[in-house]
């Protein structure tokens, strides 16, 4: 089992970041759908009653998504599973500003594999410790890594210009350019804290597979949030209302891609 913690942090407040989130995610999930692959929304509905980070938060928005990933995951693992096995199932209890999200494998590897990611949004430059109450026994197992959405390298293939924040400077709002320590010289500064706990259970394969995945959220969350950022103006001013409507359409628009056109989106090789 591996444990890392990602922070990220933004030139966003709380709030903001909650409408940019759920905005980006919509426009990111069409970027990677079509030829047969992609997002499907099943479910996305409230909740209440779920108890979650030791009861702190117990409703919220609950989502239900089937991801068709054939050309998303290594080849190593394309040649060791069935072809339809490369579905993932993914649950999400957005409580916000905490959200949990399971990923799993139902119709192959079962118990076998699972990511659970838990975010934490925080006013703060990505500064606390233990955000979340990890017991001793797997804190001393956490590794932190923090992303910096401007310095960072992000790989060629994934670079575009209209997404690089050192480049971008909000009109709505005059943010950015970031360059520099600018995270330590913006206002406002909130930071998503995302413990990511993986399990892959496959003799032989469990070490280079869980590395593979840890590897590919950093890269995930990288990309995710440069665009975040240098959507700035598409999403700020929008309220939840504005969010949910969008959110529908996409799903609509999700169904008719997924079935026409060519694979799009993030390839693992």
């Amino acid at each position: 089992m591996l444990i890392k913690e990602y922070r990220v942090t933004l030139p966003l407040t709380v709030e903001e970041y909650q409408v940019a989130q759920l905005y980006s995610v919509a426009e990111a999930s069409k970027n990677e759908t079509g030829g047969g692959e992609g997002i499907e929304v099943l479910k996305n509905e409230p909740f209440t009653n779920y108890p979650l980070l030791g009861g702190k938060y117990s409703a919220g928005q609950y989502t239900y998504k089937i991801y068709h990933l054939a050309s998303k995951v290594p080849a190593f693992i394309r040649l060791l599973v069935p072809k339809g096995a490369l579905e993932i199932h993914e649950e999400a209890w957005n409580a916000y500003p905490y959200c949990k999200t399971v990923i799993t494998n139902p119709g192959y590897m079962k118990e076998n594999f699972s990511v659970v990611i838990e975010s934490y949004h925080i006013s703060d430059v990505g500064d606390k410790d233990n955000v979340h109450e990890l017991p001793p026994e797997k804190l001393k197992h956490r590794e932190v890594i923090k992303i910096d959405i401007a310095n960072d390298p992000v790989e060629p293939r994934d670079y575009k210009k209209d997404e690089d924040p050192t480049l971008f400077k909000s009109e709505k709002t005059g943010r950015g350019p970031l360059t520099g320590k600018w995270v330590h010289n913006v206002n406002p500064v909130m930071t998503c804290y995302k413990l990511v706990t993986c399990e892959f259970k496959w003799f032989g394969l469990q070490n280079r597979v869980e590395g593979f995945i840890q590897k590919s959220e950093r890269r995930l969350f990288t990309n995710f949030h440069r665009q975040v950022f240098c959507w700035m103006d598409r999403w700020h001013g929008l309220t939840l209302e504005d969010i949910r409507a969008i959110e529908e359409k996409t799903k609509e628009e999700l169904d008719r891609q997924r079935n026409t056109g060519e694979v799009r989106g993030m390839r693992a090789d």
